[in-house]
């Protein structure tokens, strides 16, 4: 690339009109900062980074406004504001997934010779991936005491605790002075009586002050947030200790550990590729990172809880309660329950699997973050 490029260039490249960009340079948002030799205005390098910025958002439905305070956003350095960006994209890109989803299913439905009804229909539009599952979390996500006792052990003395994208209330400390946060109105909805007060809010953008909590947590929530480094350097921000459960899908060869992911559902890797690896979440905020292992017997219904008992994944409600399962799409949750219910059947997953029989507990990439 030239090292100042002409309106026209940077037009012909970006895809937008000249006339865009003429109406940014007006309005402050992006001006061209330097000049070509005959005198005429050009973007540097700088300029392009901004401009690139801009019709990003521009294109994720961003207003102009909105934009700008973006883009200018003292708090946030280039790599910060490229980790924001691409977790939108991402979001995005889940939402999209979701929706193919659920048209999959209705064509599936009419396929079958039913209509879907106009509450079916609609859900599509009106709910986020992260609430299309909300309704079925309470049947199998429920608290694991030997997981528990690892995530508050880790908690250490704290008396005050915020609990970051806290679902329906598992995983709480009862024995703590517990705050929680969440977005989703389907979850909030389904928060026991006696749970701990909850505040409408994302991971991004905590409304608390500097270090009103001795700690905060957060529990198989990372994957839905926009931008995980955002959200945890909020969690540090307001707390003095941060315990986060997560999984590492950045590790070699993880999805071939774990027979699922490996033999009935390799949509799985594609799907987690571009989250950021846990060793970058955890420099985020200086974290050392714990393994978690998954006891057979896990009383937590997360993706890989039952692997010593394959036949839970033929449970329509096991699976709802899980959002990979919604993101792979109808016909590839068809084909691996299919292929599971055949091997379980003919004995073909005993076989591969012997090796299982004899663990209490396996490795298969969960892992905390201790700051």
């Amino acid at each position: 690339m030239d090292e100042h490029l002409t309106v026209g260039r940077v037009a012909g490249l970006a895809g937008v009109s000249v006339r865009t960009l003429h109406h940014y340079d007006e309005i402050g948002l992006v001006r061209p900062s330097a000049r070509t030799p005959g005198g005429y205005r050009a973007y540097a390098a700088g300029d392009v980074e901004r401009l690139r910025e801009v019709l990003a958002y521009r294109r994720l439905g961003f207003g102009l406004r909105e934009i700008a305070d973006l883009v200018d956003d003292p708090a946030a350095d280039a790599v910060a504001r490229l980790h924001r960006l691409r977790g939108l994209l991402v979001e995005q890109r889940g939402r999209a997934e979701a929706m193919v989803a659920a048209i999959d299913r209705e064509l599936a439905t009419r396929a079958g010779g039913r209509t879907t009804t106009p509450e079916e229909q609609l859900s599509m539009f009106g709910a986020r991936l992260y609430e299309t599952i909300g309704s079925d979390y309470p049947a199998t996500r429920r608290t694991e005491p030997r997981i528990a006792r690892q995530v508050w052990d880790a908690l250490g003395d704290a008396r005050t605790v915020l609990n970051v994208g806290a679902g329906t209330g598992s995983y709480e400390p009862a024995d703590r002075e517990v705050t929680a946060v969440e977005p989703s109105a389907v979850m909030r909805a389904l928060r026991p009586a006696d749970a701990a007060p909850c505040v409408a809010a994302t991971a991004e953008q905590l409304p608390f002050a500097d270090g009103s909590f001795d700690a905060a947590m957060a529990f198989s929530t990372l994957h839905h947030w926009s931008d995980p480094v955002a959200g945890l350097r909020e969690m540090r921000r307001v707390a003095r200790r941060v315990v986060v459960f997560t999984h590492d899908a950045s590790a070699a060869g993880w999805h071939r550990r774990f027979w699922l992911t490996r033999d009935y559902l390799p949509e799985v890797a594609r799907l987690v590729a571009d989250r950021p690896p846990v060793t970058e979440l955890a420099r985020a905020v200086g974290a050392r990172l714990e393994p978690v292992l998954i006891p057979w017997d896990c009383a937590d219904g997360f993706l890989e809880a039952y692997w010593r008992r394959p036949e839970a994944y033929l449970e329509e409600h096991v699976r709802r309660a899980v959002s990979m399962w919604t993101r792979v799409g109808p016909a590839a949750e068809r084909r691996a329950v299919d292929g599971l219910r055949e091997d379980l059947d003919s004995g073909r997953w005993a076989e591969r699997n012997a090796d299982l029989a004899d663990l209490d507990a396996a490795e298969l990439g969960l892992r905390l973050l201790v700051a």
